[in-house]
């Protein structure tokens, strides 16, 4: 490193430290936005308040109650007089799912016939709904499975047909905190080098100091690779952080190799800075950098993969994804995290990403270097 770049490297790292406010909002951000998202965004439905009419009042139905009450699935904590109290229950949303055991369930069951049993659920949440939708009817089958093996005294698994037995890869658990953390990593650091990189150099320009930069003998390139080393060394910092709590705290195992993580962020941080950059070379004020930064990140959040499948989006919004850079950061940081995949599974989307930060850090550089002419 020559002296006019190390000697913006350490105005840069000097306004920082003396910013404290910024400062601890830079560290602390990533933590907040891990345990919050951590927490909230997960699709693991637990313990839904359920409400119960059972109009049969016998063994059999007592049974079938029991059975769902012994699963982590449904808290049975509503027990209805009659049918209108569990409409009134799912309408205020004191319930999600309600269970109506009609009269006579018991008698259809000792005569050998079907019994029918209705489960209604809340759907003005899908995914909510959906989770509980395949749990009544697991625990359901279960529960038929058990009745009829004790009627007719005999193992019904013995009696031959075709047994599927799933087998779970990567997540066997299917815990959404391992699926959730290593996206985490991506959208944290988008978010904190856009938004800083963009501030600092918007910064300057507010304050009149990049002029002054300007007639000393720096170079273009040296001011601006001075000025976004120290925001390199933060979002590395944050990526330790989030590797560090997600682990420890989370549980979410790194299989893959820490060096080529950090590679490919590397590559990852280079698409961020170069928009980072580019943000500054269009916004005239802090606050309008900010805005900029927002209207960035969001299609980012929404079309890489990140809340929703991409699977599930319509073909449009599929080609628009592809110019997300953080699409494929998500693909490369599960498949390290979860899979333990090497370089040779994950070589298109690294190339991808190389391609889209050498474009954008390129282009960016190139307009501020205009710009300062």
């Amino acid at each position: 490193m020559n002296s006019r770049l190390f000697a913006i490297t350490r105005k840069e790292i000097i306004h920082i430290w003396r910013d404290k406010r910024t400062l601890v909002v830079m560290f602390l951000i990533p933590v907040i936005q891990l345990f919050l998202l951590g927490y909230a965004a997960t699709t693991d439905i637990r313990h839904l308040n359920t409400a119960v009419y059972d109009a049969d009042r016998t063994m059999s139905s007592r049974a079938l109650i029991e059975a769902y009450r012994a699963s982590d699935y449904f808290d049975l904590n509503h027990f209805a007089a009659n049918e209108q109290d569990l409409a009134r229950w799912l309408d205020h949303g004191d319930v999600r799912a309600a269970m109506l055991i009609p009269s006579g369930y018991g008698d259809k069951l000792a005569r050998g016939e079907t019994a029918q049993v209705a489960f209604l659920l809340d759907g003005s949440d899908p995914t909510v709904a959906g989770t509980a939708y395949a749990a009544s009817q697991s625990i359901g089958q279960a529960q038929s499975t058990q009745i009829v093996q004790q009627r007719l005294g005999v193992d019904v698994t013995a009696l031959g047909g075709i047994e599927i037995r799933p087998r779970v890869w990567y997540n066997p658990e299917l815990k959404s905190s391992n699926y959730m953390i290593p996206a985490l990593i991506g959208m944290i650091l988008q978010f904190l080098t856009i938004m800083f990189t963009a501030q600092a150099i918007v910064r300057e320009r507010e304050q009149g100091t990049i002029e002054q930069l300007v007639v000393t003998p720096i170079h273009s390139w040296e001011l601006i690779v001075g000025k976004l080393v120290p925001y390199v060394a933060i979002a590395f910092f944050s990526l330790a952080e989030i590797l560090v709590i997600g682990t420890i705290w989370f549980g979410v195992p790194i299989r893959g190799s820490i060096p080529l993580l950090l590679l490919t962020s590397f590559l990852f941080l280079l698409t961020t800075l170069g928009l980072g950059l580019l943000i500054s070379t269009i916004a005239k004020s802090q606050q309008e950098a900010i805005l900029l930064t927002l209207i960035i990140n969001l299609p980012g959040i929404f079309l890489s993969g990140f809340l929703f499948p991409l699977e599930a989006m319509p073909p449009f919004l599929q080609f628009l994804s592809f110019f997300i850079p953080l699409r494929y950061m998500l693909v490369i940081l599960r498949a390290i995290v979860l899979k333990g995949v090497g370089l040779e599974a994950i070589f298109t989307p690294t190339v991808a990403l190389a391609i889209f930060g050498f474009l954008l850090l390129i282009g960016a550089s190139m307009r501020f270097r205009k710009r300062l002419e």
